[in-house]
């Protein structure tokens, strides 16, 4: 009897486990912060257009980097000073692309016309292939 209990106990404790392997994982939250000024709408017009192909995949935030919300999210980060757009993915605007290049999402993406001073060493596919990882 002590035997039945123990084999029903443990087949209860593996079911549970199969099930709670099986969840799916929470999708990803992509938070953009950003001045709602012309270049700055520009520059993130390509991101914007994929993500929003991607809508039902992600979940996606948007603050106006100069805002009080937005300026309080950007010393949380421990960011300060003028800085025109913040990627984050999952909290995170530090990203590691496979080739092992560290990268920031942080500043203009560096493309032509970005202005050198606020251009950072990230690309639209950059961010694409960060989240690409986490969406299937």
């Amino acid at each position: 009897m002590n035997t039945r209990r123990n084999l029903l106990a443990t087949l209860a404790a593996f079911a549970l486990a199969l099930v709670a392997g099986s969840a799916p994982a929470a999708p990803p939250t992509v938070e953009i912060l950003a001045m709602a000024h012309p270049p700055v709408k520009m520059a993130l017009a390509p991101l914007r257009n994929w993500l929003a192909t991607r809508s039902d995949k992600l979940k996606l935030v948007e603050l106006d980097i100069e805002s009080p919300p937005g300026a309080k999210r950007l010393a949380e980060l421990g960011l300060g000073g003028h800085i025109p757009i913040v990627i984050l993915i999952d909290g995170q605007f530090r990203y590691r692309r496979k080739d092992g290049v560290a990268l920031e999402f942080v500043n203009f993406p560096a493309i032509e016309g970005a202005p050198p001073g606020a251009r950072g060493n990230w690309t639209t596919a950059d961010v694409q292939a960060a989240l690409s990882e986490r969406i299937k």
